[in-house]
């Protein structure tokens, strides 16, 4: 009884609270969590960039495996994101039954795709980095960190998927603590590892994995435990296409957003390798971390507001939607700009947070504003996206997630460089922005007009 009364305490903050006050409780411990995860995932490049003498190659090697990484996010998302609106949406209706038969399948298909990463990545793992933009120079740093990593990919997917569904069912606390013991374990380890133990890039990488197992640990037992809505059941432990097809539909998007992002990365590397090098390669990697700084708070913030908006949808209150809307989108602008600017002001000390490398840190410094020009538009596109999600338009969202990356960006990226002969290291940076700006456009109106008719 006291359990139903939890549950029941729960779904009514999602349906009566003000939607200011709830999108705060929800959203500031997700952003915290992205925060800490990008710390988590920055850690690693930040103290490579610094060991002596190597720090610079050593980190464009792991720069390079940062493609790898996203790839093996991108199939936990695959597995999970849709699967946690899907849940939502059901804890909406009242429907908790098919909600928690959601949460069994999507595990089952993580722990079957975590697997599945394992094998592939240290099988074939040198040569994709190869592929991928590593050079003769980076090779061996880069597989040094990977073949280690890559025995971590289904604690990974298991941290990653499954607290989405702690999220989703507005424990946001207890998934920000998902993440910050990880983290914190995280930057305790990895010190040690690479400097006290002198282990170098494969400290960083047995850092990590032990860090994420120590998670995934604890997601699972929360999921198994008293406190949860829903459980994890050996029972639904059996994959039916009628539950796990709809959430894979869901995340479909949020995959081809990750693991486009890894394309996207491998396209650069490839390209500035060809005209500038191992410099603008390593470079390259402090674009992207610094871009997370951006991104990665705005997708946090997103996911908080993402069961608001899932659940009201469920209980048809067009009102709290819309209101979830303007204030998410005004946060996200504010946040956006902000950070946006700072990096544009001073790009010499965001550089040299990862690494001494002074030719490294030249090039970031003067090519940092073309790469990152609109980048505080960006905002309007990851919270529409997001809200595509929660809104359980698959079809609309696999287009926008298509949209700036493949559709605009990765060709781009080959054709500005033909255009502009004279600095061709330019013309491939000067695609982001380029791509950025038309994506932005396109995506607000697109998703202006879906979401006026889902008020109706």
């Amino acid at each position: 009884m006291e359990k139903n009364m939890a549950t029941e305490e729960k779904l009514d903050l999602l349906k009566n609270t003000k939607v200011s006050k709830l999108l705060f409780k929800l959203a500031v411990p997700t952003i915290v969590a992205q925060i800490v995860n990008l710390l988590y995932m920055e850690v690693d490049r930040i103290m490579i960039g610094h060991i002596p003498v190597i720090g610079g190659d050593a980190l464009t090697g792991v720069g390079v495996c940062l493609s790898v990484l996203i790839i093996v996010m991108s199939f936990s998302s695959l597995c999970s994101v849709g699967g946690a609106s899907r849940a939502a949406i059901f804890l909406g209706k009242g429907d908790k039954e098919s909600a928690e038969k959601t949460l069994g399948n999507c595990a089952l298909a993580l722990i079957i795709s975590g697997l599945l990463m394992i094998v592939i990545f240290e099988w074939k793992g040198r040569e994709l980095l190869l592929l991928f933009g590593a050079s003769d120079i980076t090779i061996d740093y880069a597989w040094d960190y990977m073949k280690i990593y890559a025995l971590g990919a289904l604690s990974v997917h298991l941290t990653l998927g499954l607290n989405c569904f702690i999220t989703t069912q507005g424990f946001a606390k207890t998934s920000m603590l998902t993440v910050i013991i990880g983290a914190v374990l995280n930057l305790i380890l990895d010190p040690l590892f690479i400097f006290v133990f002198n282990m170098g890039v494969k400290g960083a990488a047995l850092a990590t994995i032990i860090s994420q197992t120590v998670s995934a640990i604890w997601v699972v037992l929360f999921l198994i435990g008293n406190k949860t809505v829903l459980k994890i059941k050996l029972k639904n432990f059996k994959l039916e296409s009628r539950i796990i097809l709809p959430a894979l539909s869901l995340g479909l998007a949020p995959f081809i957003m990750n693991f486009t992002e890894s394309i996207l990365g491998i396209c650069f590397n490839i390209s500035l390798l060809k005209y500038g090098g191992d410099t603008a390669v390593g470079a390259m990697t402090i674009f992207m971390s610094l871009s997370q700084f951006i991104i990665l708070p705005l997708i946090g913030l997103s996911q908080g507001a993402k069961p608001i908006m899932s659940y009201n949808k469920g209980a048809k209150l067009p009102e709290r939607m819309k209101e979830t809307l303007k204030l998410l989108l005004m946060v996200a602008m504010t946040y956006s700009f902000v950070i946006w600017g700072l990096i544009m002001i001073t790009p010499r000390t965001f550089a040299q947070l990862f690494t001494d490398s002074e030719q490294i840190i030249v090039y970031v410094e003067k090519m940092i504003r073309v790469f990152l020009a609109c980048g505080g538009l960006f905002s309007a596109q990851i919270v529409c996206q997001q809200m595509f999600v929660a809104l359980g338009k698959a079809k609309e969202s696999l287009f926008i997630a298509l949209l700036r990356k493949v559709i605009i960006l990765i060709p781009l990226i080959y054709i500005m460089p033909l255009i502009f002969t004279q600095n061709q290291q330019l013309a491939v940076l000067l695609a982001e922005p380029l791509a950025d700006l038309i994506s932005v456009i396109t995506t607000v109106i697109f998703f202006g007009v879906v979401f006026k008719k889902e008020l109706n």
